[in-house]
């Protein structure tokens, strides 16, 4: 797993930024203090640990990808980058006073584990605060015309509610929010559902080469039938006759945040 992410943060920066929208609400959620010590957990290649210490605070930041890990120390010295996997941290007990994970719980290993890990080195009532998307959210994603079978995989993969908040129970950390968030045509951060509104993004090399379903589920034949479908139907203009079957009524990913109880 750690050698496909490699892959990825070799080309990641090119499309894969920090949205400013999303930066502000993680530090919105996280409740910032200028005199309070974060973590990044599964940071990749540092773009949110930087944009939302931009609003405050001292940070850590973790990842288990030494290539990523290497970029994301060349942007920024002031923030301690550490290789490391989630559901072993590195760290002393009840050290933060809030911790983020951004689009990557789908990555872990062993998410029971990795969330025991986030509580054990939160202080008692520090938040963690998590964007990912939802099994149900990603079924309406328009891209199952086109990638079915990168597409049912990649559902497969993602953790839902009941299953994080289990996992949040067991470690001691009280869900007290989840919060829908839409994509919009300004979103600067091109994860999966990035073209929602763009479809011609996902013609783009560039594009997929920093969306990790497109590394670990699309098979050869699927991404050459879909792309040429999806071409079409962009020029023919049947792509919005697709794109409105799909409904995002229960948004498009989730923000979650969680409460370390005492």
């Amino acid at each position: 797993m750690n050698q496909i992410y490699n892959n990825i943060g070799r080309g990641y920066d090119i499309t894969r930024k920090a949205d400013p929208g999303i930066a502000s609400r993680l530090a919105e959620l996280l409740g910032l203090r200028s005199d309070g010590k974060y973590l990044d957990l599964a940071c990749g290649t540092g773009n949110y640990t930087i944009a939302v210490s931009n609003f405050g605070g001292e940070w850590h930041a973790i990842d288990s990808s030494e290539e990523m890990l290497s970029k994301a120390h060349s942007k920024r010295t002031n923030i301690s980058w550490e290789a490391g996997d989630a559901e072993n941290i590195d760290l002393d007990d009840a050290l933060f006073d809030g911790a983020m994970i951004t689009l990557a719980i789908h990555h872990f290993v062993d998410l029971n584990s990795a969330l025991k890990e986030a509580a054990r080195v939160l202080k008692s009532g520090a938040p963690l605060v998590i964007l990912t998307a939802m099994p149900e959210q990603l079924r309406q994603y328009w891209l199952t015309e086109y990638f079915p079978e990168m597409m049912s995989k990649s559902v497969l993969s993602m953790p839902g509610l009941d299953e994080i908040q289990r996992g949040l129970n067991e470690a001691g950390l009280r869900l007290e929010l989840t919060e829908n968030f839409y994509i919009n045509p300004g979103l600067t951060d091109l994860f999966l559902y990035s073209g929602k509104q763009r479809p011609e993004l996902y013609l783009s090399e560039r594009v997929r080469n920093g969306i990790s379903s497109f590394h670990r589920f699309c098979p050869g034949p699927e991404l050459e039938n879909g792309l040429s479908r999806l071409s079409s139907d962009i020029d023919s203009g049947h792509i919005n006759e697709v794109i409105s079957k799909y409904t995002d009524e229960a948004g498009d990913y989730k923000y979650l945040r969680a409460i370390k109880e005492s």
